[in-house]
């Protein structure tokens, strides 16, 4: 059975996430707060922040930036573009 959230990415109800998907006090937060297709917004923001600024998830100084911009993506922050991205053409 899946649960509802009141979703503060999208601003609606929609379909909760399964499990924490980060640990700590934010993993909790997002749990309790962000949706399933939310939740995918962002992995493909991170995997295009991740890419396009060659970070890697190893370095603590890259997790802890893309833990910041995960917190300003989803909790309404405005997260960051990478220097001189340009999005693909449809």
């Amino acid at each position: 059975m899946s649960r509802t959230v009141f979703c503060q990415h999208e601003q609606r109800d929609t379909e909760g996430l399964d499990f924490v998907p980060w640990p700590g006090e934010l993993g909790r937060r997002i749990h309790a707060h962000i949706g399933k297709s939310a939740w995918a917004a962002w992995l493909a923001h991170q995997t295009m922040l991740i890419n396009e600024n060659r970070l890697s998830p190893r370095d603590p100084k890259h997790r802890a930036f893309l833990e910041g911009e995960m917190e300003k993506f989803l909790f309404g922050g405005g997260a960051q573009k990478p220097a001189g991205y340009v999005p693909p053409e449809a």
